[in-house]
């Protein structure tokens, strides 16, 4: 098993969708990279904790390649949007990729590199950087949409959906 950290926004929906991918194991939601041990989300969203809602991802490497998994991330972000994603809007809602083992390092480089080459010049926001810290969230954002399939999330039902059918390989390649 290998992990990643995405942050793409509202935790919920990035969660929802990246769980359904064929590979993934595992997915916790919480909070990355900022400077409160231990925040609650209330803090992170009133305090300026620095923490941005992200995605514990857990996946088998031989089932989904890291540069498909951040291929299919992308396609549920805005990449440009500074501090936001959909209706959600502050520094916890940034987009990122955050790695624990450097030999990612150039993988998530090589898929910005392309993700930002597709853009028409526009520039990413999307962070990539080492994993500094990571905090569960409280039990009632796990599996979120699950326990509230009505909840709002910028990830629309129907990708969360098509991510169930995709085939990684199809997302793997140099």
């Amino acid at each position: 098993m290998k992990e990643i950290y995405l942050a793409g926004g509202c935790y919920w929906g990035v969660e929802a969708y990246i769980s359904g991918l064929k590979g993934v194991n595992a997915t916790t939601v919480g909070f990355a990279n900022g400077r409160t041990a231990a925040p609650s989300y209330k803090q992170v969203c009133t305090e300026n904790t620095g923490h941005a809602e992200t995605v514990k991802v857990e996946y088998d490497p031989e089932i989904i390649s890291l540069r498909a998994l951040l291929r299919l991330f992308y396609k549920i972000i805005d990449p440009t949007s500074v501090d936001r994603q959909g209706e959600d809007e502050g520094h916890q809602y940034r987009t990122g990729v955050y790695y624990t083992d450097p030999k990612d390092a150039p993988v998530v480089t090589s898929t910005l590199k392309e993700l930002e080459k597709s853009l028409d010049g526009r520039k990413i926001a999307v962070e990539n950087c080492p994993l500094e810290n990571f905090y569960d969230a409280e039990e009632y954002h796990q599996k979120y949409l699950v326990k509230n399939p009505s909840g709002y999330c910028h990830v629309a039902p129907g990708l969360i959906a098509w991510g169930r059918t995709v085939n990684p390989m199809e997302y793997d390649y140099d």
